[in-house]
């Protein structure tokens, strides 16, 4: 069960939020095996100034328009198995909604099954 949090500037489609949803969720099931209809996810917009893309950073050239995702999932993926994510995430952002792979960031973080909660204070995957 990931999770998915995505930021990005203000002022985007409400149409190209949902392709961003919907797109990160269809890499998940293409790469890390993401159950089907398994789509968590929230979008958090951000006003000019609140957020730091950290320019050329590593050699990329990211503009205005980067987009941070943030996902957490249970551990115990393999390294080639997280780059085909990120490959994957960035080729599906880049067909639709139309993001520039340099301005896509991600970042994973790793949890035990007993660290979700779904609901009714419940560990149901513990």
């Amino acid at each position: 069960m990931p999770f998915t949090q995505i930021s990005l500037r203000k002022g985007k489609s409400l149409e190209f939020r949902r392709d961003l949803m919907e797109e990160i969720y269809l890499a998940m099931r293409d790469t890390i095996g993401s159950p089907e209809n398994d789509r968590f996810a929230t979008i958090v917009e951000l006003d000019e100034g609140n957020y730091n893309h950290s320019g050329d950073y590593a050699g990329i050239s990211r503009s205005d328009d980067v987009v941070f995702i943030q996902i957490t999932l249970n551990k115990g993926r393999t390294v080639d198995v997280k780059k085909a994510l990120y490959a994957r995430i960035a080729e599906r952002l880049n067909a639709k909604p139309g993001v520039r792979t340099e301005d896509v960031v991600i970042s994973l973080v790793e949890v035990g099954a007993e660290d979700w909660s779904l609901g009714n204070g419940e560990a149901q995957y513990a």
